[in-house]
Protein backbone atom coordinates (compact mmCIF):
# COMPACT_ATOMS: atom_id res chain seq x y z
CA UNK A 1 0.00 0.00 0.00
CA UNK A 2 1.41 3.60 -0.65
CA UNK A 3 1.04 6.37 1.19
CA UNK A 4 -1.98 8.10 -0.69
CA UNK A 5 -3.57 4.49 -0.14
CA UNK A 6 -2.46 4.57 3.48
CA UNK A 7 -3.55 8.40 4.37
CA UNK A 8 -7.45 7.70 2.68
CA UNK A 9 -7.49 4.54 4.39
CA UNK A 10 -6.90 6.01 7.97
CA UNK A 11 -9.34 8.75 7.37
CA UNK A 12 -11.78 6.64 6.31
CA UNK A 13 -11.48 4.81 9.85
CA UNK A 14 -11.80 8.60 11.38
CA UNK A 15 -14.80 9.30 9.72
CA UNK A 16 -17.24 8.04 12.18
CA UNK A 17 -15.13 10.45 15.03
CA UNK A 18 -15.76 13.44 12.73
CA UNK A 19 -19.60 12.74 12.60
CA UNK A 20 -19.56 12.32 15.99
CA UNK A 21 -17.80 15.80 16.43
CA UNK A 22 -20.07 17.20 13.33
CA UNK A 23 -23.22 16.12 15.57
CA UNK A 24 -22.17 18.38 18.46
CA UNK A 25 -21.51 21.28 16.61
CA UNK A 26 -24.53 20.89 14.79
CA UNK A 27 -26.54 20.85 18.37
CA UNK A 28 -24.45 23.85 19.96
CA UNK A 29 -25.46 26.17 16.62
CA UNK A 30 -29.49 25.23 16.95
CA UNK A 31 -29.09 25.69 20.45
CA UNK A 32 -27.25 28.57 20.80
CA UNK A 33 -29.38 30.93 18.05
CA UNK A 34 -33.01 31.53 18.81
CA UNK A 35 -33.24 31.91 14.98
CA UNK A 36 -32.70 28.53 14.26
CA UNK A 37 -36.17 26.27 13.61
CA UNK A 38 -34.37 23.02 12.97
CA UNK A 39 -30.95 21.18 13.16
CA UNK A 40 -31.64 20.47 9.39
CA UNK A 41 -31.65 24.14 8.87
CA UNK A 42 -28.61 24.79 10.72
CA UNK A 43 -26.72 22.29 8.47
CA UNK A 44 -28.18 23.23 5.59
CA UNK A 45 -27.96 27.00 5.47
CA UNK A 46 -25.72 28.28 8.28
CA UNK A 47 -22.22 29.31 7.34
CA UNK A 48 -20.46 28.91 10.20
CA UNK A 49 -21.41 24.95 10.54
CA UNK A 50 -20.32 24.61 7.36
CA UNK A 51 -16.59 26.03 7.77
CA UNK A 52 -16.78 23.64 10.69
CA UNK A 53 -17.60 20.88 8.49
CA UNK A 54 -14.64 21.76 6.04
CA UNK A 55 -12.54 22.09 8.93
CA UNK A 56 -12.99 19.14 10.50
CA UNK A 57 -12.03 17.11 7.38
CA UNK A 58 -9.27 19.72 6.58
CA UNK A 59 -7.96 19.16 10.27
CA UNK A 60 -8.15 15.03 9.77
CA UNK A 61 -5.84 15.32 6.74
CA UNK A 62 -3.36 17.95 7.92
CA UNK A 63 -2.54 15.48 10.63
CA UNK A 64 -2.45 12.71 8.44
CA UNK A 65 0.35 13.86 6.05
CA UNK A 66 -1.90 15.25 3.54
CA UNK A 67 -1.47 19.55 4.14
CA UNK A 68 -1.84 20.06 0.72
CA UNK A 69 -5.23 18.87 0.24
CA UNK A 70 -6.22 20.29 3.73
CA UNK A 71 -5.35 23.72 2.58
CA UNK A 72 -7.14 23.07 -0.91
CA UNK A 73 -10.24 21.61 1.41
CA UNK A 74 -9.96 25.41 4.32
CA UNK A 75 -9.39 27.27 1.03
CA UNK A 76 -12.97 26.15 -0.48
CA UNK A 77 -14.57 27.34 2.71
CA UNK A 78 -12.77 30.35 2.86
CA UNK A 79 -14.22 31.20 -0.87
CA UNK A 80 -17.82 29.96 0.07
CA UNK A 81 -18.10 31.66 3.77
CA UNK A 82 -15.10 33.96 4.27
CA UNK A 83 -14.30 32.19 7.29
CA UNK A 84 -10.40 31.33 7.44
CA UNK A 85 -9.78 28.22 9.43
CA UNK A 86 -6.23 26.97 9.10
CA UNK A 87 -6.31 22.51 9.19
CA UNK A 88 -3.72 23.12 11.85
CA UNK A 89 -5.88 24.54 14.31
CA UNK A 90 -7.01 22.06 17.00
CA UNK A 91 -10.86 22.65 18.09
CA UNK A 92 -13.01 21.07 20.26
CA UNK A 93 -16.42 20.29 20.41
CA UNK A 94 -19.52 21.72 19.91
CA UNK A 95 -17.68 24.90 18.59
CA UNK A 96 -20.39 27.59 16.93
CA UNK A 97 -19.34 30.13 14.52
CA UNK A 98 -22.46 32.50 14.42
CA UNK A 99 -22.70 34.53 11.52
CA UNK A 100 -19.11 34.05 11.04
CA UNK A 101 -17.79 36.42 7.85
CA UNK A 102 -14.49 37.65 8.84
CA UNK A 103 -13.46 34.90 11.39
CA UNK A 104 -10.09 34.39 11.28
CA UNK A 105 -8.24 31.12 12.86
CA UNK A 106 -4.40 30.58 12.90
CA UNK A 107 -2.45 27.53 12.52
CA UNK A 108 -1.50 26.89 16.31
CA UNK A 109 -4.87 27.83 17.96
CA UNK A 110 -5.99 25.47 20.46
CA UNK A 111 -9.61 25.68 20.99
CA UNK A 112 -11.75 23.89 23.95
CA UNK A 113 -15.10 23.11 23.98
CA UNK A 114 -17.88 24.43 24.16
CA UNK A 115 -16.77 28.10 22.40
CA UNK A 116 -18.64 30.66 20.57
CA UNK A 117 -16.98 33.04 18.83
CA UNK A 118 -19.01 35.84 16.39
CA UNK A 119 -18.37 37.57 13.05
CA UNK A 120 -14.73 39.10 12.19
CA UNK A 121 -12.84 37.38 15.11
CA UNK A 122 -9.18 36.93 14.85
CA UNK A 123 -7.25 34.63 16.62
CA UNK A 124 -3.59 35.47 15.19
CA UNK A 125 -0.13 35.83 15.74
CA UNK A 126 1.56 38.82 17.65
CA UNK A 127 4.80 38.59 15.97
CA UNK A 128 7.18 36.45 13.95
CA UNK A 129 9.99 34.82 15.43
CA UNK A 130 13.18 34.78 12.50
CA UNK A 131 16.46 32.66 11.97
CA UNK A 132 19.67 33.66 12.09
CA UNK A 133 19.17 34.43 8.12
CA UNK A 134 16.20 36.30 8.55
CA UNK A 135 13.79 33.34 7.47
CA UNK A 136 10.90 33.12 9.45
CA UNK A 137 10.77 30.28 11.71
CA UNK A 138 7.98 27.69 10.71
CA UNK A 139 5.66 25.77 13.39
CA UNK A 140 6.02 27.56 16.31
CA UNK A 141 3.27 28.23 18.81
CA UNK A 142 2.22 31.44 18.11
CA UNK A 143 -1.95 31.40 18.46
CA UNK A 144 -4.03 31.79 20.98
CA UNK A 145 -5.32 29.21 23.58
CA UNK A 146 -9.10 29.23 24.25
CA UNK A 147 -10.22 27.31 27.11
CA UNK A 148 -13.82 25.55 27.53
CA UNK A 149 -16.95 27.46 27.32
CA UNK A 150 -15.31 30.90 25.94
CA UNK A 151 -17.28 33.52 24.34
CA UNK A 152 -15.77 36.08 21.90
CA UNK A 153 -17.98 38.81 20.25
CA UNK A 154 -17.78 40.48 17.20
CA UNK A 155 -15.31 42.07 16.42
CA UNK A 156 -12.50 40.61 18.47
CA UNK A 157 -8.79 40.34 18.08
CA UNK A 158 -6.66 38.24 20.18
CA UNK A 159 -2.75 37.70 19.20
CA UNK A 160 0.00 35.72 20.23
CA UNK A 161 0.20 32.70 22.51
CA UNK A 162 -2.03 33.79 25.00
CA UNK A 163 -4.54 31.65 26.94
CA UNK A 164 -8.52 33.13 27.20
CA UNK A 165 -9.26 31.32 30.67
CA UNK A 166 -12.04 28.78 30.63
CA UNK A 167 -16.14 30.09 30.78
CA UNK A 168 -14.32 33.86 30.20
CA UNK A 169 -16.16 36.73 27.86
CA UNK A 170 -14.59 38.39 25.51
CA UNK A 171 -16.18 41.86 24.36
CA UNK A 172 -16.40 43.37 20.80
CA UNK A 173 -13.81 45.09 19.12
CA UNK A 174 -11.30 43.76 21.67
CA UNK A 175 -7.70 44.03 20.99
CA UNK A 176 -6.11 41.94 23.33
CA UNK A 177 -2.39 40.26 23.53
CA UNK A 178 -2.36 38.71 27.50
CA UNK A 179 -3.80 35.94 28.99
CA UNK A 180 -6.95 36.27 31.10
CA UNK A 181 -7.48 34.15 33.98
CA UNK A 182 -10.87 32.00 34.18
CA UNK A 183 -14.45 33.61 34.22
CA UNK A 184 -13.06 36.79 32.91
CA UNK A 185 -14.78 39.51 31.23
CA UNK A 186 -12.73 41.80 28.83
CA UNK A 187 -14.12 44.71 27.38
CA UNK A 188 -12.40 47.67 25.38
CA UNK A 189 -12.08 49.65 28.39
CA UNK A 190 -9.48 47.18 29.60
CA UNK A 191 -7.70 46.15 26.49
CA UNK A 192 -4.31 48.61 26.01
CA UNK A 193 -2.72 49.40 23.83
CA UNK A 194 0.71 47.16 22.05
CA UNK A 195 3.42 47.83 19.61
CA UNK A 196 4.50 45.17 17.40
CA UNK A 197 7.42 43.36 15.97
CA UNK A 198 8.14 41.63 12.77
CA UNK A 199 5.07 42.49 11.93
CA UNK A 200 1.91 40.56 13.60
CA UNK A 201 -0.92 38.83 11.63
CA UNK A 202 -1.61 34.75 10.81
Amino acid sequence: MNRAEQIVAEFAKQLPQIYELLETDIRAAYDGDPSAKSTEEVLLSFPGVKAVIYHRISHALHLLGAPVVARIIAELAHSQTGIDIHPGAEIGGSFFIDHGTGVVIGETAIIGERVRIYQAVTLGARRFNVDEQGALVKGEPRHPIVEDDVVIYAGATILGRITIGRGSSIGGNVWLTRSVPPASTIVQAQARSETFDHGAGI
